[in-house]
């Protein structure tokens, strides 16, 4: 509907009908007690001693006030119940008072005005049986009861029920817009987790390659370096290079190899299974297919690198960096335990990422690796001091996320991450990861 009341290109209904049924409806009602209401204002005109045409003029205007019963019930009804006397404007009493129970208006008016007409058509009925009928009074009482009983009662109750049926319909048609403007409030709700599920995983993977290849590609570069300038000195060593950065290669490999393995392997029913255990009821009540498809890839990847890295690796991640020629030292403190997966390969990722930069920013700088196992958590911090000013710098390209990346991976296991240089010149990164209890040692626990 446009703004000038136009269903396509047609007029809408004029004044105060809402369809164009309604105009006819009331128009023809309107007609017909018109024609009534003037058929009987001939008899009232000669009864009352006026002329013909007065009561017939008189009885086209009141039976025409039938046409506003939608806008004006009350006075349709009033205008029925001050013509009772007259013995006119039947139709307009009865659909009068079904108008009016059917309107919105007060049940209070409603009473008064339906006890008003009952009133009236009693004693119009009372007064013209007794002085046509000879009849006792009792009879007369009665039929006059029944007569303005069943010319008003009906038409009330009937429009008491349609009222409250359109007002039923008109509350479950809002109930229905409501819930309809829920689900896809639900349903954007939805597409927005889902969404952001995909951010977070292609975030997820894209961190896991940068550690991944960074590191490795690094070493392969530094052993390719010294390489190059030993080649011809010292074949043995050259050779020994060779083979580490052949060692390298593969290795980085076979974790690419295994993160790819993870987003391949993914049968639906297999991803669904997973997901099932990992993800939440209100999310997979709000979209049971997207989020659980999101969460299903999220579940994949977590499973899957859960054979990752662990700190019970890092001697040898260590051990790399010392064949890479980097004067690197590491220190550990308490007794190791079995952690987490995600802490044991956050802890290796972030010594990694730090070894990482300090092959790329300072060459021949002495390093300085230290663990330290506490009760509920564990610690690590890698130092370098300055340059040495006699390494050449390798030439390694820096994308800028190694540290974003460590302190997004320690932030989201509500860890605490710390970078900065220095007071001799260095650079220092620190990381403290709360350790709880593992399943295993949550059940032994448990049994104890």
């Amino acid at each position: 509907m446009t703004s000038t009341g136009e269903v396509e290109g047609r007029a809408g209904p004029p004044l105060w009908w809402t369809r164009r049924r309604d105009v006819v409806v009331d128009g023809v009602f309107g007609g017909v007690s018109a024609v009534e209401c003037a058929w009987e204002g001939v008899s009232f005109a000669r009864e009352a001693g006026f002329p013909v045409a007065f009561g017939v003029l008189s009885g086209l205007v009141v039976g025409a006030v039938l046409v506003l019963r939608r806008r004006w019930p009350i006075a349709v009804v009033l205008v029925g119940i001050a013509v009772a006397p007259a013995a006119m404007g039947f139709l307009l009493g009865v659909v009068g008072l079904y108008s009016l129970a059917s309107s919105e208006v007060p049940r209070r008016i409603i009473a008064t005005l339906a006890s008003m007409s009952l009133a009236a058509t009693f004693v119009v009925m009372y007064l013209r049986t007794r002085g046509d009928v000879e009849a006792d009074a009792t009879l007369v009482v009665v039929l006059s009861v029944f007569v303005a009983v069943a010319l008003t009662v009906p038409p009330v109750l009937f429009g008491l029920y349609v009222g409250a049926r359109r007002r039923l319909m008109e509350s479950l048609r809002e109930r229905a817009d409501s819930l309809e403007r829920e689900l896809s409030l639900l349903a954007d709700r939805a597409e927005e987790r889902a969404e952001w599920a995909r951010t977070e995983e292609r975030t997820r993977i894209a961190r896991e390659m940068h550690d991944v290849v960074a590191h490795r590609v690094s070493l392969m570069v530094v052993h390719a370096a010294a390489l190059e300038a030993i080649a011809v000195k010292d074949p043995a060593r050259a050779a020994k290079n060779a083979a580490l950065v052949g060692d390298m290669g593969r290795q980085a490999l076979t974790e690419l190899r295994e993160m790819l393995g993870v987003l391949r392997a993914g049968k639906p029913s297999e991803l669904a299974a997973r997901a099932g255990a990992a993800t939440t009821a209100a999310a997979a009540a709000v979209a049971p297919t997207a989020t659980a498809a999101t969460a299903a890839l999220a579940v994949a990847l977590v499973g899957g690198f859960d054979d990752g890295p662990s700190i019970g690796e890092l001697e040898a991640l260590v051990g790399q960096s010392r064949a890479a020629g980097m004067a690197v030292e590491m220190l550990v403190q308490g007794e190791g335990a079995a952690y987490a997966a995600e802490v044991e390969q956050t802890a290796y990722r972030v010594v990694q990422e730090a070894l990482t930069n300090c092959h790329k920013h300072a060459p021949g700088a002495r390093v300085v690796v230290r663990l330290a196992h506490r009760g509920g958590e564990v610690a690590m911090q890698v130092e370098n001091g300055p340059c040495d000013g006699t390494s050449a710098e390798p030439g390694l390209p820096s994308g800028g996320n190694g540290l974003v990346g460590m302190r997004e991976r320690v932030l989201g296991l509500g860890g605490v991450f710390v970078a900065g240089p220095t007071d001799a010149g260095g650079f220092k990164v620190s990381a403290v990861l709360p350790a709880p209890a593992t399943a295993a040692a949550t059940a032994a626990a448990a049994r104890s």
